[in-house]
């Protein structure tokens, strides 16, 4: 809690910069977040190009950014996309007037690792922003199985390097596409035709490969990344670093109790 917190070690507070639609929200916002001693919140000016900029100064922990900028309900999501490149250590979450399907698609798409709709309250915002700062990704049942349905519907999927070099066999990635519907290891090997101790090995190889440890940390990539994974700048194993965990976070009694599905939660 944040009373607890409140004598913490200032390398432990984490910076977030807030830009919501206009300057006046944005304040609130803020000042809203300030009063979470974990949090050391960053101003920035109403506008995309003042977003970025104090972005690439600031090098914030978490970006809070809504998908109305400019005026423009979508603005937001061409700023995270700019994020995501020039400083993939930010985490976005993004802003949503409303968990309609296409924009919670279009938020993770963008590179998003966790979707807010302002119909919740300030202290889930609070819980959210502290879960993506963890590696994690905050969504509930019904935004997650809309991104999961959008990657089906976007199959088949490569996953490649720099070169463009397949990282995985036909048959990993066979399994991929699988963990990519949701399925169990059961019925991944009841429909390749595979025992479940196989199926168990072939995700233990495919973490591996990928440097991950998730099973939805490869459907979340694969999503934002595009129907192409180029996992050469993902923060794989083939640049020394890994990909952050991403279990969708739970917050309120919408949303799973483990983050995910049994289906989707680790090798097991």
């Amino acid at each position: 809690m944040a009373h607890a917190l409140s004598l913490m070690d200032v390398s432990d507070v984490i910076r977030v910069l807030a830009a919501d639609s206009n300057r006046m929200n944005s304040q609130l916002l803020a000042s809203a977040l300030e009063r979470d001693k974990r949090f050391q919140v960053l101003e920035a000016a109403p506008d995309a190009r003042g977003i970025i900029a104090a972005i690439m100064k600031e090098k914030p922990a978490v970006v809070v950014i809504s998908a109305d900028i400019d005026g423009n309900p979508r603005k937001g999501f061409e700023v995270a996309r700019e994020v995501r490149g020039l400083c993939p250590t930010s985490r976005i979450v993004m802003l949503l007037d409303s968990a309609e399907r296409g924009l919670v698609v279009e938020a993770f798409r963008a590179g998003a690792r966790g979707v807010f709709s302002r119909n919740e309250s300030l202290k889930s915002l609070a819980k959210c922003i502290y879960c993506v700062h963890q590696g994690q990704v905050w969504a509930n049942s019904k935004e997650l199985r809309y991104l999961l349905d959008a990657l089906g519907e976007a199959l088949p999927l490569r996953v490649v390097d720099a070169k463009g070099t397949e990282l995985l066999s036909r048959r990993e990635q066979e399994v991929v596409r699988c963990v990519a519907e949701g399925l169990s290891n059961r019925e991944i090997a009841q429909r390749l035709g595979l025992t479940e101790h196989t199926v168990k090995n072939y995700l233990f190889r495919i973490f591996d490969k990928l440097g991950v440890s998730k099973r939805v940390e490869v459907v979340l990539y694969a999503y934002s990344l595009g129907n192409t994974l180029d996992l050469a700048g993902a923060g794989t194993k083939s640049n020394g670093k890994s990909l952050p965990s991403a279990p969708a976070q739970a917050s309120s009694e919408s949303r799973l109790s483990s983050g995910l599905s049994p289906a989707m939660g680790s090798c097991n």
